[in-house]
């Protein structure tokens, strides 16, 4: 119980005030059996009681420009060993680099983990000529300026985490005294390699020299830590690299930079000078000049966040309000139909503000559908940009996926001009579009983007600076931070090390690095207890919109009766036959939702997540009136063939288990739950040439909408219908009536037709 409780209130967020509040209240202490009485002694106790993974962090200060500044950092040397040692992460290590391929006459390189990579090949020969048989250990370094409050200066750079340790806060000042613009950037700039300079020199002789370090399953490997790759936006990258905005941080230059060094030596006016005739920043010594086996330029990794979504989502988002006015995009958005892959913008996407990366990668889910009725000449471009977004972000890349990105690239190179044309941009001269040109060559080099995502370290920031802010009085602030995050690790430490004990020993199997394969492993959940227990059939027509909802289930059950028969019953005789059919029931049990939860194909012990999920609801009452039912549409396996048909489905049940033998003979299997489908035409084989999307329209039967009734089991998963809106979007239509209002559709899940055979539902 006093671990419970010490746990919940280090990782809750409750303050030292609060917990001690608490406990002084009345037999709260005593109740609980708590060997500590208020915030100070539990501090205390975790302080000097548990032990800790991480290093301390060390207080010293770094003089720059004659100003002595704090910096709080821990040694890098023992935050390696803290995470090389870990035995959580002892079976995913990789001690040498690898070659994987996908053919058998390892023609088709793969490139997924980064010891496929090109770097750790290139370095690791270049270490063994030194010492021969070392082990590399890549150091992946991050940095971004975090504000950590908004309402006075307070600011901080919480560089890399590694694998999610924080490595030091560097200072960041605003030096009033220092009214020349340029050289308060110029100040800053050398600060901050200046504090990075110091806290990675251990790196300089061990990363050459090696030491000898055990793994988490005790194995003991002379071991290299090398600095393999920088993980920053566009800012920090030119903060590092040294050169102007603008430029690219990877692109080859024909210019001598060792003229400007040279100049360093007549004065630092002369220096100043000579970077600015270079076009680099005036920085005296940055912090990877001595680091081994390392090129600054060749380190900068992509930035999907900050340069796809975040960049080119926005500039296109922004071209394309232009191109079609804001009004009728925005209207398009309100009419898309619910998916669980969608989120409905219902005020629209033109008016937004401070859009998250989480906002853009919704927008870019339909942004292509909503704009393919624009007539405009060459309108590739959303497509091309769209498929060069998700190629980039595969989880393993091939030759030959490499090579489809470089072709989506090039396709929307060549029609971008169009922008152009109608006077939205003058030009192209975006860094963030520049800079996709370097994808192919640094997947290549360091393996898949999702190695060195900008996207990790945001999110730690508000771990390990805000809410550590926040934790404190604002008054020496980064005392109380360091303080605060050392006894949070200890806390994670001990919980993790409470569960292994009460988890008892385990068998450890062992990890082999693998690519991975294009197996979408799904289990299809339904709820234990129905949403409406006893829903009439008379309401499942009105409420649900199951029109045929009678016929069609008098038609299944006759069907299922007579699966055995030699000879298929004809749609004739089936309906002669079904007319026979009397239901022993008159209220069915009724679901709301199916759902498809994920599968741990890969053995990482990663928590079952909602993957998919499709509604089928009645509609109800709200306070503008009385708002339509809901029926998602999906993709349905019709008698276990590998192609699909899309429908929508308009009710999920099942049947009463009195009913089922009076129904059904006891040879026959009769399926749990099922699904009332109203059905759309068989999409074609090929998409449409100009985006790739499939069309589709409404199944009709003299004029009425073809219907059946199918095992739950038959859902593969839930798809998008993209409403073909035309050129404008008729006003009256919303997103609860537009599946009712349009005729036709495009197909949007385009990637079912190639990955199909690769889907497996359980």
């Amino acid at each position: 119980m006093e671990w419970e409780v010490a746990r919940w209130a280090k990782l809750r967020g409750l303050s030292s005030t609060a917990l001690s509040d608490l406990l002084a209240i009345e037999g709260v202490s005593e109740r609980l059996s708590l060997s500590f009485k208020n915030a100070n002694e539990l501090n205390a106790i975790v302080d000097h009681g548990l032990p800790t993974g991480c290093p301390k962090f060390k207080h010293e200060q770094i003089v720059v420009a004659g100003e002595a500044f704090d910096i709080y950092y821990r040694d890098v040397i023992e935050c390696v060993k803290s995470l090389y040692g870990d035995p959580d992460f002892a079976k995913y290590l990789a001690f040498a680099p690898e070659q994987h391929y996908s053919d058998e006459d390892e023609t088709i390189h793969l490139f997924h983990d980064m010891h496929t990579g090109k770097w750790w090949w290139d370095t690791q020969k270049k270490l063994d000529q030194h010492s021969p048989g070392s082990t590399i250990i890549p150091i992946i370094i991050s940095s971004n300026k975090t504000q950590v409050t908004l309402f006075r200066n307070k600011s901080v750079y919480p560089p890399s985490r590694g694998a999610h340790i924080l490595l030091a806060y560097l200072p960041c000042t605003r030096l009033q005294y220092i009214s020349n613009k340029a050289s308060h950037r110029r100040t800053l700039a050398n600060l901050y390699h200046a504090c990075l300079r110091h806290v990675l020199a251990p790196l300089k002789s061990i990363g050459v020299d090696g030491l000898h370090m055990a793994s988490g399953d005790g194995a003991l490997h002379r071991c290299h830590p090398l600095f393999a790759s920088f993980i920053g936006d566009y800012p920090e990258q030119l903060l590092v690299t040294g050169i102007k905005f603008g430029e690219c941080p990877k692109c080859d230059v024909d210019v001598d930079e060792t003229d400007a060094l040279a100049a360093l030596d007549e004065g630092n006016l002369s220096f100043v000078r000579a970077c600015s005739a270079a076009g680099i920043k005036p920085i005296v010594h940055p912090f990877w000049e001595d680091l081994p086996f390392t090129n600054i330029f060749h380190v900068i990794t992509p930035d999907v966040l900050h340069q796809l979504y975040q960049g080119l989502i926005k500039h296109l988002l922004g071209w394309l309000s232009a191109a079609c006015g804001a009004a009728e995009i925005d209207a398009w958005c309100h009419c898309l139909p619910p998916n669980h892959h969608i989120h409905l913008f219902s005020k629209g996407i033109t008016c937004l503000s401070c859009i998250s990366r989480t906002e853009h990668t919704q927008i870019g889910c339909f942004l292509l559908g909503i704009v393919i009725g624009i007539r405009l000449p060459n309108n590739l471009n959303v497509g091309r940009l769209l498929d060069f977004l998700y190629l980039a972000q595969y989880p393993c890349h091939s030759s030959e996926t490499l090579q489809l990105l470089d072709d989506a690239l090039n396709l929307c190179h060549k029609n971008k001009d169009i922008f152009i044309d109608l006077g939205i941009r003058s030009n192209f001269n975006l860094p963030k579009l520049h800079a996709a040109h370097h994808y192919p060559a640094m997947i290549m080099m360091f393996g898949m983007t999702d190695n060195y995502n900008t996207e990790y370290t945001e999110r730690l920031h508000i771990d390990f600076a805000k809410d550590a802010y926040h934790a404190t009085n604002h008054k020496d602030e980064f005392v109380q931070m360091t303080c605060w995050l050392e006894r949070k690790e200890k806390i994670l430490r001990h919980d993790k090390y409470v569960n292994w004990q009460c988890a008892g020993v385990e068998e450890t199997i062992p990890y082999h690095s693998c690519p991975p394969d294009m197996t979408f492993r799904q289990l299809q959940s339904v709820a234990k207890h129905p949403s409406g227990k006893a829903i009439s059939i008379d309401k499942l027509v009105e409420d649900y919109g199951a029109t045929y909802f009678r016929e069609a289930l008098a038609c299944y059950i006759t069907q299922l009766n007579h699966a055995s028969d030699p000879i298929p019953l004809h749609s004739q005789t089936l309906d002669v036959l079904a007319q026979d059919v009397h239901f022993p029931f008159q209220t069915l049990p009724v679901f709301h939702k199916v759902k498809w939860l994920s599968v741990d194909a890969r053995g990482h012990g990663d928590a079952t997540a909602m993957l998919d999920s499709v509604h089928a609801r009645p509609q109800r009452s709200s306070g503008s009136g009385l708002r339509p039912h809901r029926s998602d549409t999906a993709l349905v396996s019709i008698g276990g063939n590998p192609d699909v048909v899309s429908g929508g489905i308009e009710v999920i049940f099942s049947l009463p288990s009195k009913s089922v033998p009076l129904l059904f003979p006891p040879t026959v299997k009769v399926p749990t739950h099922f699904a009332y489908i109203e059905w759309f035409e068989p999409f074609a084989s090929a998409p449409n040439r100009h985006h790739g999307l499939y069309k589709l329209s409404r199944s009709l039967h003299g004029g009425e909408k073809v219907a059946s009734i199918v095992p739950l089991a038959n859902i593969v998963c839930s798809v998008h219908l993209m409403p073909n809106f035309g050129a404008v979007v008729p006003r009256e239509w919303t997103s609860d009536t537009v599946l009712d209002n349009c005729n036709t559709f495009w197909f949007f899940l385009m990637w079912w037709v190639k990955s199909r055979d690769h889907i497996t539902t359980e």
